[in-house]
C-alpha cells in the first residue's frame, strides 16, 4: 500500500457525506437493535477496515440479530452457519459432487460463499472447520480438491461464542484468534435498556430497509484506505502493542511474569487500519490516537496470552490492556499549525 504521505488528501466534505451515510445505516438498524452502541460501530469498523469480528457474551443479548440486522440494512449476501460438533469442512466450503449423467465430478459451493457469514457459537467448531475458515479469513479464497476459488468481495466473518459453556466446545487456537481484527465482548444490558427490549419484543419489529448497496461499501473501504495518519498515531499504536510484549519499558514491570505472549505486529496493523476506518466513522479524513486508544481494547484482549503466574494472580487480559493503555502517553496531533511539518491535508505532528 502506498506511504500515506503521497496519497491525495480526501476532501472533507466526501468524509463528512460518508459518515452521514453510515449514520443512516447505523439508525436502520438500530429500528430493532437496542443498545450495544459499542458492538455496533465495531462491525461498522470492520466493514470498512475489512476486518473479521469476533463478538462474545452469554445468551440472550442479541449477538446474531445484532449481525443479521446489519447485514439485511447493508444489502450484502449473507449466510448463517450454526457450527457444532459433527460438522465436516464440506458443510463449510462445499464439495465435489459426482454427476451420473455426464461423468464428470461437479462443485458444489458451500456457504461460506457469502458477503457477509455469520459463524454462530464458533466455539463449537472442531479443529477441521476451524482450519478450514482459517484459510477463507486469510486467504479469502477456498480449496476444494485442486480447484481454487475466490470469495466474494467484499467479505467478513462475523463470528460469535458463548463463554459460560465448556459442554461440546473446542477452544479456538491462538493463531485463529488472531486473524479475528475485534473481539467485542457485548455485556448486560441497562435496565432502561432492558424494558425497551421487553417492549420490542411484545411488538412486530419495523421492517429492515436496505440503505447501502455492497459497491457502496466497497467505495467507503477505498475511502477509509486514503485517510492520513500522522506518524505520532503509527508510533503510538506500535508502543502500545510493543508494551504488551515488554511492559517495562512503559513502567510497568510488575506485568511481565503475567504475560506469556504479547501481541504480534497484526496488533499494531489493526490499530491502525481500524482506526483509518473509525476516522471515517466519525467524520474526519484523518486518524488520531485517540482512535487508536478507544480501539485497543478490542483489537488486543484477544492477542495476549496470559502466563501461568498471570492467571494464579488473577490478572486477566482485560486488565493487562487496561493498564498499558494507561501507562502509555498519548500524543498531541495539532489540526493547522501554519509552522509545522505538513501532510497534504494540513496535519501536524506533536509529540507531547
Amino acid at each position: 500500500m502506498p506511504d500515506n504521505m503521497a496519497t491525495t488528501p480526501l476532501p472533507p466534505e466526501a468524509v463528512t457525506q460518508a459518515a452521514a451515510r453510515l449514520r443512516t445505516l447505523l439508525f436502520e438498524i438500530k429500528k430493532v437493535i437496542v443498545g450495544q452502541d459499542l458492538l455496533l460501530e465495531r462491525l461498522l469498523v470492520a466493514l470498512l477496515a475489512r476486518g473479521h469480528v469476533l463478538v462474545e457474551g452469554v445468551p440472550g443479548l442479541a449477538k446474531t440479530l445484532t449481525i443479521q440486522t446489519t447485514a439485511q440494512a447493508i444489502g450484502a449476501s449473507y449466510k448463517r452457519i450454526q457450527f457444532t460438533p459433527d460438522l465436516v469442512p464440506a458443510d463449510l466450503i462445499g464439495t465435489r459432487i459426482y454427476n451420473q449423467q455426464q461423468g464428470t465430478f461437479e462443485v458444489e459451493l458451500g456457504p461460506i460463499f457469502a458477503q457477509l457469514v455469520l459463524a454462530d457459537e464458533i466455539n463449537r467448531a472442531p479443529a477441521k472447520i476451524q482450519s478450514a475458515l482459517l484459510e477463507a479469513m486469510q486467504e479469502r479464497q477456498v480449496t476444494i480438491g485442486t480447484q481454487t476459488f475466490r470469495l466474494p468481495d467484499p467479505f467478513l466473518v462475523l463470528a460469535t461464542q458463548n463463554p459460560i459453556e465448556s459442554e461440546g466446545t473446542y477452544f479456538l487456537p491462538e493463531a485463529q484468534v488472531d486473524r479475528f481484527m475485534f473481539k467485542v465482548v457485548v455485556g448486560y444490558p441497562g435496565v432502561h435498556e432492558e424494558i425497551t427490549i421487553v417492549e420490542r419484543v411484545a411488538q412486530t419489529f419495523q421492517p429492515i430497509i436496505e440503505q447501502m448497496s455492497a459497491d457502496e461499501l466497497r467505495a467507503l473501504q477505498g475511502m477509509a484506505d486514503q485517510v492520513y495518519v500522522p506518524p505520532a498515531v503509527t508510533e503510538y499504536a506500535v508502543t502500545l502493542v510493543r508494551a504488551t510484549r515488554a511492559p517495562a519499558e512503559v513502567g510497568l514491570p510488575e506485568l511481565q511474569r503475567a504475560i506469556a505472549y504479547g501481541a504480534s505486529p497484526r496488533g499494531s496493523v489493526n490499530l491502525i487500519v481500524g482506526a483509518k476506518a473509525l476516522a471515517i466513522v466519525r467524520g474526519r479524513e484523518y486518524a488520531l490516537p485517540e482512535d487508536v486508544r478507544d480501539l485497543a481494547p478490542e483489537v488486543l484482549r484477544h492477542r495476549i496470552l496470559a502466563s501461568y503466574e498471570g492467571l494464579a494472580d488473577e490478572i486477566s487480559t482485560e486488565e493487562i490492556v487496561r493498564r498499558v493503555v494507561a501507562a502509555v502517553p498519548v500524543p498531541r496531533v495539532h489540526v493547522g499549525d501554519p509552522h509545522a511539518t505538513r501532510s497534504p491535508d494540513g496535519l501536524r505532528d506533536d509529540r507531547a
